[in-house]
């Protein structure tokens, strides 16, 4: 499952450096695709929608950090756990029941926004 940032997120900023997919945005930060990514250009995502990953993309939150659940892997493929919770100094980042993956398909998303 993807990683939330909960409303208790005190805008430190300590976990967006930590994301190996550039997932994390401040809060009303317009995000993208090709953000910490090697997708360049239209692709199409694993769920089949066509996307432009140059386009900016509507903040998920204008308060707090926040995750983007399409480029989130919980760093599967990079680290043995989510980074963004093991730096939080107010443990705000919780696995989100609303995005609930597998292994198999996180791992899948990490080579797909990777080129691996």
């Amino acid at each position: 499952m993807a990683i939330i940032i909960t409303d208790e997120c005190i805008n430190c900023g300590a976990c967006e450096p930590e994301c190996p997919n550039t997932a994390i945005y401040e809060g009303a930060d317009d995000w993208r695709y090709k953000d910490g990514t090697k997708l360049k250009g239209k692709v199409i995502l694993p769920d089949g929608t066509e996307i432009d990953s140059d386009e900016a993309q509507t903040p998920i939150s204008d308060e707090v950090y926040y995750i983007v659940p399409g480029k989130c892997t919980e760093c599967k493929g990079f680290h043995d756990e989510p980074q963004c919770a093991a730096v939080c100094p107010v443990d705000c980042c919780i696995p989100d029941d609303n995005h609930v993956e597998s292994e198999e398909t996180l791992l899948n998303r990490q080579a797909f926004l990777h080129n691996e």
